[in-house]
């Protein structure tokens, strides 16, 4: 047959492909009685709903179709039946302002098997619900081949012998395949389906892309430009010489329109020179006196230059305990803090510094964030965490002294961005603080990771600075991406855990 195909055809069904449609359901549902829409209904799903009635046809002939309508899915229950979202068969129920595409007839001609048709109308009804920004697909999955095992295993035993490829069903293994995942037994769906024994699966597919309507101005972007602050230690004169730098850098990385712009762990260290005849933990408390301050110029930096800035980190005081934090600066005016959780054997020992307590995912304008500073990205359940609450990208802040303490850093970070679908920015400080103890050198590359599949670079990197040099790295990272790559990837990380021998929690406090 394939020899003989000159040409394959999707196209809108019209009243004039009636007879061809009618005589097609009669050979398809020949088990059925009542198995063909009259003209009528056909003239009508026409009117209603033109773009959801798609047939296929094979030099010229008729050799599969796809009717479908749009409905408020709220107003039904998942027990209804075929009659019941259809309207008692008038497609009444079709609604211009529904958030769901209910498949009502999909079939192809029994000689025409076998050459991917179905999954062509099944692509064309996808790309109609992203089109149309739908929620979803759903319809009532028949189960043709239940009559064969009725006496002996339940409708909810057949379908999980069918999931797991014990027993063959050809409308269900072909559902499942393209994407769709059974949420329901339905009893008495379809009248006078004696071969599914009056039974179906209500089948669902997702649309990842859909955005729910809302009436704010603002939207959220899906592809997101990130600025990489590469920054040079060097000494300065005081807290405005060094935040004229800082400026420079947002400044630079916004000219370029970027989203975020990220700095590194404790860039602010170099103010530290004038305190150090002091004992190191003394030095650093005092070093902590600037955070207030840097942190309202970052905030009022990120309104001038709109842009999302991560302040990297700083020294804070609470509760007479030393932290290391940072805040993520928003360019709408408002702020949010975050700690680093581990702290090292040396910011411990020599500083006496605490671990913080919160670990939470952020909410901007360029979607769902985390931040986990220097060595907390070598902790996977963190970004796991925050994985199971969203997040879309993970920055991390670091401070390294030599190349195999960063390479502890670049590593860790590449795998978060694997395991947990999400991208995963990472900026470090080059050159050398000799007037400052504890910071007298530091090695850095600061890259931008992603996942590796097909929608992605190869190797996982997206960009990448140019080893211990001070410069910026601009990136654009597609979110819809990490969708796709969630429902469709070549593996997946995040759905295919097995969550029936482990679990990961967090312990409130």
């Amino acid at each position: 047959m394939i020899k003989n195909i000159e040409n394959i055809e999707l196209q809108y069904l019209t009243l004039d492909d009636y007879q061809a449609l009618k005589q097609a359901m009669i050979e398809v549902y020949a088990n059925m009685t009542n198995s063909y829409w009259q003209e009528p209904q056909i003239k009508s799903l026409i009117q209603k709903f033109p773009e959801g009635q798609v047939i296929i046809k094979i030099n010229g002939k008729l050799a599969g179709c796809a009717l479908s309508i749009m409905v408020d899915y709220d107003k039904f229950d998942d027990t209804h039946t075929y009659e019941d979202i259809t309207g008692n068969y008038t497609f009444s129920t079709h609604d211009e302002d529904g958030d769901v595409l209910y498949g009502i007839d999909v079939f192809i001609k029994k000689e025409y098997r076998g050459l991917r048709l179905g999954r062509r109308l099944y692509d064309y009804r996808k790309e109609l619900a992203e089109k149309l920004n739908l929620r979803g697909i759903v319809f009532g999955g028949r189960m043709p081949n239940y009559h064969k095992y009725a006496k002996d295993i339940s409708p909810k035993e057949y379908l999980e012998k069918v999931k797991r490829k014990e027993i063959h069903d050809p409308v269900l293994n072909f559902q499942i395949s393209n994407d769709f995942h059974p949420s329901k037994i339905l009893k008495g769906y379809l009248e006078g389906d004696s071969s599914s024994g009056d039974y179906a699966v209500l089948l669902e597919w997702d649309n990842i892309y859909y955005q729910k309507q809302t009436k704010k101005a603002a939207t959220k972007k899906r592809v997101v430009r990130l600025g990489l602050i590469q920054w040079q230690m060097r000494l300065y004169k005081d807290l405005e010489e060094l935040m004229q730098q800082a400026e420079y850098f947002i400044d630079a990385v916004s000219a370029y329109r970027a989203d975020f712009a990220l700095f590194p762990e404790f860039f602010n260290a170099p103010l530290m020179a004038d305190h150090n005849h002091l004992p190191e933990s003394e030095a650093i408390r005092e070093l902590a006196k600037f955070t207030p301050i840097i942190v309202q110029k970052f905030s009022e930096l990120a309104i001038t230059y709109n842009i999302n800035i991560i302040t990297g980190s700083m020294p804070e005081i609470k509760d007479e305990l030393l932290y290391n934090v940072g805040y993520i600066c928003k360019r709408d005016g408002s702020k949010d803090r975050y700690e680093k959780l581990h702290v090292t054997p040396d910011e411990a020992k020599v500083w006496g510094m605490q671990g913080g307590n919160e670990l939470k995912t952020f909410d901007t304008d360029c979607g769902k964030v985390g931040v986990l500073i220097c060595y907390d990205s070598e902790f996977p359940e963190l970004s796991r965490i925050l994985a199971e609450e969203g997040m879309d990208i993970l920055f991390v802040p670091f401070l390294t002294d030599t190349q195999n303490g960063y390479s502890r850093v670049r590593h860790c970070a590449q795998a978060r961005a694997i395991e947990n679908e999400c991208y995963v920015a990472i900026a470090g400080s080059v050159g050398n603080l000799p007037k400052v103890n504890n910071m007298d050198i530091q090695f850095a590359q600061s890259m931008v990771f992603t996942p590796c599949d097909f929608s992605f670079p190869a190797n996982g990197i997206k960009a990448e600075a140019t080893t211990n040099t001070e410069m910026i790295v601009i990136a654009d990272v597609d979110l819809d991406l990490l969708k796709d790559l969630n429902q469709f990837g070549s593996v997946r990380n995040l759905k295919d855990r097995r969550t029936d021998l482990f679990k990961l929690e967090k312990i409130k406090k």
